[in-house]
C-alpha cells in the first residue's frame, strides 16, 4: 500500500506538497479550511469584476530554479501570458511630485542621473549593486542561507553577489541610502520614503530590482486565481485528493511521531506523514500545543518584525480608466483612512492592462494601505461594520482625487480587511507575508522540522523572511524530498 501524507493547507505550499507527493508515489490528501484552494494566492468575483489579493509579480517568470518549479506545477505552461512592465512603480510625494522606478536598471540609472547629476557616483554604485544582485538565484534552503550557498551547483556563477551579502547583509534600506549620501533633496526624499520607517533589508531591495532587470519577475495575465487553479488541476490530475471546507484543529502525535490530523468536525484522518503548509504560528502553538519548539522558533515569533496587515479596497469602474503607472505609491504620512492613521501612505493599482479583471470597457482599481493589527483585534461586530463603512467612504474620496469625476462610474466597492484575511486563511495577526525581511533575519530561514517530532515537516511562507509565492512553492517540494529520503526513494519531478 502507498504511504499516506496528510497536508494541512491548500495554498501554493500545500498544493506543491501534494503535487510532488503524488509524483513520488505517495497517497496524499490536502485539507483546506476555505471552499477553494490557493490560500492568500486568491481573488474573488463581484458583479463581473475580479479583485486580486496577491499577485503583483512572480519571481522565476522566465528562468531559473523557480521557473522550473512553476512549470512542474503547471503554473507556467503554453497558455500562460506573461507581461514584463517597463515601469515597476510610480511614487507621488506629499506635494504631488512624481518619481519613477523603472524595471530596467540602465534606464532607471539614466533617469536618476538626469534628476540628480550631483549624485551620479552614488547612483551608479547603487545600480551596479543591483546588477550584481541579479547573479543570485534564491533556492529557498530550509536549513540555512550558507547551506544554500554550499549545496547549489550555481555557486560559482553567484560569486559577484557574495561581496554584496557581506557588505549589506546587516544593513537596512535607511542605512544603505545614508551610506550612499544622496545630496539632491528630491532624490534623497523619495529614496528614504520607499519603505517608510520600516527596518526593511537593503539586500532584499537590491535583489528585487535585480530580478526585474532580468525580466524574471513578470506578471501572469489573470493574476492569482489562475495560479492556484492551475496547481489544483495539476494535483488532481495526478490523483491527489483536495478536501475543502475542512479546518485541521489538531495534529495527532503518538510516541513523538505525527500520525494524522483531527478536523474541526471531529473527523480523525490517520496517515504516515504530516506536512503543515498552514499558518506557522497556528501549526506550532495551536495544532501542536507548543510542545515542539526550538529556541530559533521562539526567537522568530517573539522578536522578528511582521509585515503590517493590509486593507484592500477594490473598485469596479464602469468605464475605461487608464493610469500613467500600473502601480503607484502615494506618500501620505498622517492621513487617516477609517481609524487608521497612515504611517507611510497608500498604493493604487490600475488593472486596465489585464483584460481578465473586468468586463470590456470597464476597469478594476485597487487601493491598499497598511493598518496595525491592534486596530482590529478587539473590534466587535457592529464596530467592525462601521469601520468598513468609514474606510469605504474615505477610499472613495481618495479615488476621486486621483481620478476626478470617477464617482458616477463606481459600480462596485469591496473592502477586505485583516479580519477577512484571517477568516479565510488563518494567517497570524493578519500578516499577509509573514516575517519582514530585515538585517536581523535576511540570511536566516527556519528549519522545516520541529525538535523531537518525527514524520512531520513544515512548508510555507513562515519559514522564510519575506514570505511570498516562490519560496512557499519550493518549500512544499523540499518537504516531499525529505520524505523520499526517509523512505529511501529517489525523488522525481515527472
Amino acid at each position: 500500500m502507498k504511504r499516506k501524507i496528510s497536508i494541512i493547507g491548500g495554498g501554493v505550499a500545500g498544493l506543491s506538497s501534494g503535487i510532488y507527493g503524488q509524483l513520488n508515489g505517495f497517497d496524499t490528501e490536502v485539507f483546506e479550511m476555505h471552499n477553494i484552494s490557493g490560500g492568500q494566492c486568491t481573488a474573488w468575483d463581484r458583479k463581473g469584476y475580479r479583485f486580486d489579493f496577491c499577485l503583483h509579480w512572480l519571481v522565476g517568470s522566465s528562468k531559473g530554479v523557480f521557473h522550473d518549479i512553476w512549470k512542474e506545477t503547471n503554473v507556467i505552461n503554453d497558455q500562460t501570458t506573461i507581461i514584463d512592465h517597463d515601469i515597476h512603480s510610480g511614487i507621488i510625494s506629499e506635494t504631488g511630485e512624481e518619481f519613477i522606478i523603472y524595471a530596467n536598471i540602465d534606464r532607471w540609472e539614466k533617469y536618476l542621473v538626469e534628476m540628480a547629476p550631483e549624485d551620479t557616483q552614488s547612483i551608479k554604485r547603487m545600480c551596479n549593486d543591483m546588477r550584481k544582485a541579479a547573479f543570485f538565484e534564491p533556492l529557498g534552503s530550509v536549513k540555512s542561507f550558507w547551506d544554500l550557498i554550499k549545496t547549489t551547483s550555481s555557486a560559482i556563477s553567484m560569486l559577484p553577489f557574495f561581496p554584496l551579502l557581506i557588505k549589506y547583509g546587516k544593513k537596512n534600506c535607511k542605512e544603505y541610502f545614508n551610506e550612499l549620501n544622496f545630496r539632491n533633496k528630491q532624490l534623497s526624499y523619495f529614496m528614504n520614503n520607499l519603505f517608510g520607517d520600516r527596518n526593511f533589508s537593503a539586500l532584499a531591495f537590491i535583489m528585487m530590482l535585480g530580478w526585474f532587470n532580468q525580466k524574471n519577475a513578470g506578471y501572469l495575465i489573470g493574476g492569482s486565481l489562475p495560479i492556484s487553479m492551475s496547481m489544483e488541476e495539476r494535483y488532481k490530475s495526478l490523483g491527489g485528493k483536495l478536501t475543502t471546507n475542512k479546518r485541521v484543529t489538531k495534529i495527532i502525535v503518538e510516541n513523538n511521531t505525527a500520525s494524522g490530523v483531527v478536523l474541526s468536525d471531529g473527523t480523525i484522518v490517520k496517515s504516515d506523514y504530516v506536512i503543515s503548509a498552514a499558518d506557522g504560528h497556528s501549526t506550532i502553538y495551536d495544532m501542536l500545543e507548543g510542545k515542539y519548539v526550538s529556541k530559533e522558533i521562539t526567537n522568530a515569533y517573539e522578536s522578528w518584525e511582521l509585515f503590517t496587515p493590509l486593507v484592500q479596497v477594490s473598485f469596479g469602474i464602469k468605464a475605461e480608466k487608464k493610469s500613467a503607472y500600473i502601480a503607484q505609491s502615494i506618500i501620505a504620512k498622517g492621513k487617516r483612512i477609517g481609524s487608521t492613521v497612515l504611517e507611510n501612505g497608500y498604493s493604487l493599482m490600475n488593472y486596465s492592462f489585464d483584460s481578465t479583471m473586468a468586463p470590456k470597457g470597464k476597469t478594476v482599481i485597487v487601493l491598499r494601505f497598511e493598518t496595525p493589527w491592534k486596530n482590529w483585534k478587539d473590534l466587535k461586530d457592529d464596530e467592525y461594520k462601521a469601520e468598513k463603512e468609514r474606510i469605504k467612504a474615505d477610499a472613495i474620496a481618495i479615488l476621486e482625487l486621483h481620478y476626478p469625476g470617477i464617482l458616477t462610474d463606481i459600480e462596485v466597492v469591496d473592502v477586505a480587511t485583516p479580519i477577512t484575511n484571517i477568516k479565510y486563511t488563518g494567517v497570524w495577526k493578519g500578516s499577509y507575508e509573514g516575517f519582514m525581511p530585515s538585517p536581523n533575519n535576511i540570511s536566516k530561514t527556519l528549519k522545516n522540522t520541529l525538535p523531537g517530532l518525527n514524520n512531520f515537516w513544515l512548508a510555507g511562507q513562515w519559514l522564510f523572511p519575506g514570505g511570498g509565492l516562490p519560496p512557499s512553492v519550493l518549500s512544499g517540494k523540499t518537504a516531499v524530498k525529505h520524505i523520499c529520503k526517509k523512505e529511501k526513494k529517489k525523488f522525481v519531478v515527472d
